[in-house]
């Protein structure tokens, strides 16, 4: 069994076999110095560290969330489920009133040394968040709108458009298979919380789109409709494309409508997230 399989194993043994103490199973006790007097296992961190990779975010449905913002939204949404929650005594002592309305949730007190050890990040926060990745296989599109994302690459401009959606009450957010894994660690970060929030579901775009004939689609391309010529809407998808490439030719043409967001300037292109925003603007608000 591997180091990553065998951390996985000892984190959910202890967290359902009482040797966690406390009403949150507070793993993390400290001594009158501040040292932990139970330190994080080698095969915790190999674990934790191995969530940075998909493959192993894909084989345990489990990612990785850091910081302050991010952890509190989790904390506060319900839609994710916590695994566990690592954080410094600091974090713990300033957020008891919230993690006091989580009975059962496994928290570990942990050191700097011990954060900058199975952070994910070049700067480590204050607290990190382990969290399962939720088995979303069935969203429906009617009756509201959504967002669809074709060959998104960037991770940062994945987590933006999340943001985005979760930003305009967008819930649901369908990604073709060559869009960056929304739970890696850079679109979660980038996400501001919002993955917390949006309903993530990867599928085939264009199958979507002929099951669904009765829901007006609008992709996203450089030589469209005005955006302006368009009013709120209450059902409908809204396509955005790869960074460089825009919609696929077939993707785009399935739709039934295909919109601009109109330039006034000289730039040959808009940022994905930021066409997204314009679009879901005039399409979401009156």
């Amino acid at each position: 069994m591997s180091d990553a399989s065998s951390g996985k194993r000892l984190f959910l043994t202890a967290a359902g076999s009482g040797l966690l103490s406390r009403k949150h199973q507070l793993t993390g006790c400290r001594g009158p110095e501040g040292n932990s007097t139970i330190m994080l296992s080698r095969a915790q961190i190999k674990y934790i560290q191995s969530l940075r990779h998909k493959k192993y975010r894909q084989k345990f449905s489990q990612f990785v969330a850091e910081g302050d913002k991010i952890a509190s939204e989790i904390l506060s949404s319900g839609h994710l489920r916590i695994s566990a929650l690592y954080a410094l005594d600091s974090w713990i002592g300033a957020n008891s009133l919230t993690l006091d309305q989580k009975p059962g949730l496994q928290i570990q007190g942990i050191t700097h040394q011990e954060l900058s050890q199975i952070s994910l990040l070049t700067t480590p926060h204050s607290v990190l968040v382990v969290a399962e990745i939720p088995a979303t296989t069935n969203l429906s599109p009617r009756g509201m709108l959504s967002l669809l994302l074709e060959n998104i690459q960037d991770p940062g401009n994945m987590g933006t458009l999340i943001r985005t959606a979760d930003w305009f009450g967008i819930r649901n957010l369908y990604c073709s298979s060559g869009c960056a894994d929304p739970y890696g660690p850079k679109t979660v970060q980038a996400s501001m919380g919002s993955i917390a929030r949006v309903e993530i579901m990867e599928t085939n775009l264009g199958s979507l789109i002929q099951e669904h004939p009765g829901i007006s689609s609008f992709a996203a391309v450089l030589n469209g409709i005005d955006i302006n010529a368009f009013h709120r809407v209450k059902e409908g998808l809204i396509l955005i494309g790869n960074e460089s490439r825009g919609l696929t030719p077939e993707l785009a043409l399935a739709c039934t409508h295909r919109v601009t967001v109109p330039r006034l300037g000289h730039a040959q292109s808009l940022n994905a997230a930021v066409a997204a925003g314009i679009i879901c603007s005039r399409l979401c608000m009156e």
